[in-house]
């Protein structure tokens, strides 16, 4: 049977008692769910919901990213360059989405936005320790941002570890090794607590995996995907700085940074500097 009066018939087998059966809502706990939206403007403005359904999707997000991520670098410690490459590719589609979301966010116009804010006290995205375990994954470290999480112990700790252990590039390297390229020992031994600086020890195995990619297919696929992943991070980061401007222009952000002033300079941060320098030595 077809649909008719525009009405689609329910299937006799379609199960409707859910009451001794685990429903979709029950799966998801969206009792809980649905009810973390909290707004704090007094009276509360329409389009407060909107920014805190933005922010909450990004931790959700994150939290993926934050697990592919570490499961990427333990497929890595194993030696399984297909199997990390797969938990990179699926967050690279989380980063597309992830930007993708701040075009939402954009429709928040500077009035709109400016009725509400003075209720957000000092709380900023810049106090995500999700973000910040990804970056420190990610090899962007830096020992001075556990301060802004002392008050939160379950965060400081994640973020201590994460300071300590190597980051996803780091386990690359040493996957290399135990797999028999001649990664050379400054790789191998760096400070890992310490955010990832270019190598230039490293350029001329980069460049013959480069020049000779047929033979060492693996391993420039790796190369490329983490050029992908740099690019991807750097255009949300990017969209990020776009929006604060075009919501609060040059403002001070809530959490005390200079705003898009202080944005700005991350984008001059990087993940993985030789994939982007060898290109400069390529073909010569």
């Amino acid at each position: 049977m077809g649909v008719q009066a525009n009405t689609r018939a329910i299937e006799k087998d379609i199960i409707t008692d859910f009451s001794e059966r685990m429903s979709y809502g029950s799966y998801l706990d969206l009792d809980t769910l649905l009810s973390a939206q909290k707004p704090v403007s007094r009276p509360e403005h329409h389009d407060e919901l909107l920014f805190i359904i933005q922010h909450q999707t990004t931790e959700l997000w994150l939290k993926l990213v934050l697990h592919e991520t570490l499961a990427a670098r333990a497929s890595f410690d194993d030696d399984d360059i297909g199997k990390a490459l797969k938990c990179v590719a699926r967050v690279k589609h989380i980063q597309k989405t992830l930007t993708e979301q701040w075009s939402v966010l954009a429709t928040l116009t500077p009035t709109e936005y400016s009725e509400f804010r003075q209720f957000l006290g000092n709380s900023s995205g810049f106090q995500s320790y999700q973000y910040r375990a990804v970056e420190f994954v990610l090899g962007n470290k830096n020992a001075g941002m556990l301060k802004v999480f002392e008050a939160d112990p379950a965060a400081h700790d994640l973020l201590g570890r994460l300071l300590a252990e190597p980051s996803l590039y780091d386990a690359f390297w040493q996957c290399l090794s135990r797999l028999g390229y001649d990664v050379p020992a400054s790789a191998l031994n760096r400070d890992v607590t310490a955010a990832y600086t270019l190598n230039e020890d490293l350029m001329p195995l980069i460049k013959f995996v480069y020049e000779n990619h047929d033979d060492h297919w693996a391993v420039y696929e790796a190369f490329e995907e983490f050029v992908d992943l740099e690019e991807n991070f750097q255009l949300w980061r990017f969209r990020h700085m776009r929006t604060v401007l075009r919501t609060i222009g040059m403002k001070s952000g809530t959490g005390g940074s200079s705003g898009v002033g202080f944005l700005q300079k991350a984008l001059e941060l990087t993940f993985f500097p030789e994939l982007l320098a060898v290109r400069t030595e390529i073909g010569r």
